[in-house]
């Protein structure tokens, strides 16, 4: 259950002024689950790791009415690993979010690390953000529908309204000289009526290997260690020299009965291969491209047991003679909650690669979060449990 703290007479003994009545709410997360992986680097591996349905966190949220429909905001949000006590998000103490800003009836202004307007708007919509987790987010997340990448020194608006949500976001580059390097910007929406549930996003990265798949980091990403790609996934790592990063994607589901359908859609594009953002050892130039579809269904069996599956295929392009890689992904689910803030679940999750992948050697499997097969496939089994608080 959320704690709600009153702080204004606090404030106001402080401070000498009357104020507005003001709150900060202090919430979280923890989960860890038992997994079983067929393929990690060759051998099959038995470990207990942080639950992949949501990531342990715990933050402050809070706000100060300012009058006239005006309030000012803010959100503290730290990411950890529940097995071991370490920082998440690379050691960063406020890693998965950190912003102030105001709201008023005409919106909300927001300034700091966030979340971007795609995650916000289509990313809902996936089977990575519902019952599946990271393990069943698209082939290495290449869309971040699941929110592997925050963006930091970012300025977003957002209207809600009636079921309808406008977003965007801008993130300054902070290059002295130079405008767009490292600029980060996107704009989504989405819309929930009645059964129905609709998004779109579009996401728009400059030197995407430092500007976003290097800002998880207690240190300060530069041109200076562009050598480095900073993902982790063989699936797109190649291609860290691209100057731009850019995301289309969309999404739909529709509930019937106790049993909801949706799909989701996103074009993926690393362009200006060549670029000085990341290395380049395959001497990529161009563009390379991904197309991932996703369909999923969800059963709610009882009102404390729900049950998923869902399919992905993720498609690579062809760059400068590497044909591209194929994954095929499944996963299953149940979700069983034992109250209103306890629940444990099973996800299994089956990826079978084909084709070349982004290092220019035969693609190998890597289901999301997880260390490479040594082959064309790769199966994870995970039971863990979750507390709200």
């Amino acid at each position: 259950m959320k704690k709600s703290l009153v702080i204004a007479s606090i404030l106001g003994a402080a401070t000498g002024v009357a104020h507005a009545e003001s709150s900060v709410t202090l919430y979280g997360i923890i989960g860890t689950s038992i997994n079983f992986n067929t393929n990690s680097g060759g051998h099959q591996l038995y470990n207990l790791t942080a639950g992949p349905l949501q990531g342990s966190r715990f933050g402050f949220r809070g706000s100060e009415d300012l009058g006239g429909g005006y309030a000012a905001t803010f959100t503290l949000e730290n990411g950890y690993d529940p097995t071991s006590g370490k920082l998440g998000q690379g050691g960063l103490i406020f890693g998965r979010q950190a912003f102030v800003g105001l709201s008023s009836n005409y919106g909300t202004v927001t300034l700091g690390r966030q979340y971007d307007a795609l995650v916000d708007n289509v990313g809902l919509l996936a089977t990575g953000d519902q019952w599946g987790g990271y393990l069943q987010a698209h082939a290495g997340d290449v869309d971040n529908f699941n929110n592997t990448y925050r963006t930091n020194n970012t300025v977003k608006y957002a209207f809600k309204s009636n079921g309808l949500l406008i977003a965007g976001t801008y993130s300054f580059g902070n290059v002295a000289g130079n405008f767009s390097q490292n600029q980060i910007w996107s704009l989504g929406a989405s819309y929930t009526s009645g059964n129905l549930s609709l998004g779109v996003g579009y996401l728009n990265a400059r030197n995407p290997n430092i500007s976003l798949f290097g800002n998880s980091t207690s240190g300060t990403p530069s041109a200076a260690t562009s050598n480095v790609a900073n993902s982790n996934t063989r699936i797109y790592s190649g291609y860290s020299s691209a100057n731009t990063y850019q995301v289309i994607g969309a999404g739909a589901a529709y509930t019937i009965g106790l049993a909801t359908l949706g799909a989701t859609y996103s074009n993926v594009k690393f362009m200006a291969l060549g670029s000085s953002s990341g290395p380049n050892p395959s001497n990529y130039h161009g563009t390379a491209a991904f197309n991932n579809v996703e369909v999923n269904f969800k059963y709610q069996l009882t009102p404390a047991l729900v049950l998923g599956t869902a399919y992905t295929y993720t498609d690579g392009s062809s760059v400068n003679g590497n044909a591209g890689a194929k994954y095929h992904q499944v996963g299953v689910g149940a979700d069983y909650n034992l109250s209103k803030r306890t629940d444990v679940y099973i996800v299994g999750v089956y990826q079978k690669a084909s084709g070349t992948d982004s290092t220019n050697h035969p693609a190998v499997a890597q289901i999301t979060g997880l260390a490479a097969s040594t082959t064309n496939h790769q199966a994870i089994a995970s039971v863990g449990i979750r507390h709200k608080f």
